[in-house]
């Protein structure tokens, strides 16, 4: 049964955050809407590290010690940083993983691919860092920008990591979703024209259906095991139900958790909503025991 948190989530956020999103002009006109760091919990540290070239921060605690995992933050390829999402990477830190966010470039002054270029780059020095294996996590932008990630590095012949782990993503930037009608009125938190808004301006004129960009679109044989959480009053959530179906049709180890009223990425309010806390635990576990399956390296 849904917390009585999350019954006033909602209103919040369409107050807040939707509201602004559809009276702005554009997306970026509301970017300052989704640059509002959430608390982070009580026992994470951060530090800064540059890794391939790429500004982000690490976040671990005294609890650190169940692995590692590169997570991508979301914010419609425009907006966030390592910063907003402290709640989330910090929420991992306490459960035990180490967490590196990398700050990859935003459009619209880098629009695709250099997202994916910067992610990429990331990966491959990650890969040679810890041989012995990590995680990928990602939300919403984030989420879909790690998908596509590990397609690149699929074609490249680069190892795949432990698991992917994602919150909400997005992974269809042509919109194609049942959901993104159907859930309108339910959504709490986007606004379905900035969403196509947002696809635009990231894509820069590129197709939008490339699986790079909108990895719903890839071969999805050979990705590692997912977890996708995803809440049930969505716009986006056949972007999370889809991936499951045809991952899964590739041969894909797919878990997917749909939650009742839960808005967009609810795993950012772990001060507030209880299941935010539930989902953090549920990803920290799943990762942690695929990371505790990779093999010993020599």
């Amino acid at each position: 049964m849904p917390s009585w948190q999350s019954y006033l989530v909602h209103p919040f956020l369409r107050l807040y955050v939707k509201r602004k999103l559809a009276r702005a002009v554009s997306p970026l006109a509301a970017r300052a809407a989704f640059n509002n760091p959430m608390p982070a919990p009580k026992g994470a540290r951060f530090a800064p590290e540059t890794i391939a070239g790429l500004a982000g921060e690490w976040a671990q605690s005294d609890q650190t010690g169940g692995g590692t995992m590169l997570y991508l933050h979301g914010g419609g390829y425009f907006a966030c940083s390592p910063l907003t999402h402290r709640s989330i990477t910090g929420a991992y830190a306490i459960r035990g993983l180490r967490v590196f966010t990398p700050d990859y470039r935003l459009a619209p002054g880098h629009p695709f691919p250099a997202a994916l270029e910067d992610a990429l780059a990331v990966y491959r020095a990650m890969l040679a860092r810890f041989p012995g294996g990590f995680a990928v996590g990602g939300d919403s932008a984030g989420g879909g920008l790690a998908v596509a990630m590990l397609l690149a590095a699929k074609a490249e012949g680069l190892p795949m990591p432990a698991c992917l782990v994602l919150f909400s993503p997005w992974t269809d930037l042509a919109g194609t979703g049942a959901s993104i009608t159907a859930n309108a009125a339910r959504e709490s938190l986007l606004f379905g024209p900035r969403l196509t808004e947002a696809a635009e301006i990231y894509l820069a004129g590129a197709d939008p259906k490339n699986p790079l960009a909108s990895p719903l679109y890839g071969d999805l044989a050979g990705l590692p095991p997912m977890l996708i959480q995803v809440g049930a009053p969505e716009i986006l959530l056949d972007d999370s139900t889809r991936l499951a179906e045809w991952a899964r049709a590739a041969g894909v180890d797919v878990e997917l958790t749909v939650w009742e009223n839960l808005p967009h990425v609810w795993q950012v309010s772990q001060a507030f909503l209880p299941e935010s806390r539930s989902a953090l635990d549920q990803a920290a576990e799943f990762a942690r025991a695929r990371l505790a399956q990779m093999p010993v390296s020599a």
